[in-house]
């Protein structure tokens, strides 16, 4: 995790403070709708864990966050890569869309790192 550029490391910080402002307007229309929330409120929960590591590793910021929350996360970051894995796979090479999971998936790998080195501790 050490050898991460300055650049990567606010883009990675960026696109998962994208990816919960798109998970929370989610929630909301989900909610609205009366729709099940479950999956929604469990990927926000973990990318803002993921995004907390991240930051506790670069920034020394601290975190109160449980060796069960920090597992739960692990878990539901890794599921989604390999979710978003399958969905890059099909986009167009230089597409937009295949820019933006190029940068997610990043993230969501040094989350996955950060909770990691934070559980190995």
């Amino acid at each position: 995790m050490g050898n991460v550029s300055d650049a990567d490391k606010l883009e990675s910080i960026k696109s998962l403070q994208s990816t919960i402002s798109k998970l929370e307007k989610s929630l909301t229309q989900m909610t609205q709708k009366g729709a099940n929330t479950t999956l929604v409120k469990k990927r926000l929960k973990a990318i803002y864990i993921g995004l907390a590591m991240l930051e506790n590793v670069w920034n020394q910021r601290p975190h109160q966050y449980t060796e069960e929350d920090l597992a739960e996360a692990h878990n539901v970051l890794t599921g989604l890569l390999s979710s978003i894995e399958n969905t890059y796979g099909k986009l167009k090479v230089g597409s937009p869309q295949r820019t933006l999971l190029d940068r997610r998936m990043k993230a969501l790998e040094l989350a996955v790192q950060a909770i990691d080195n934070l559980s190995n501790k």
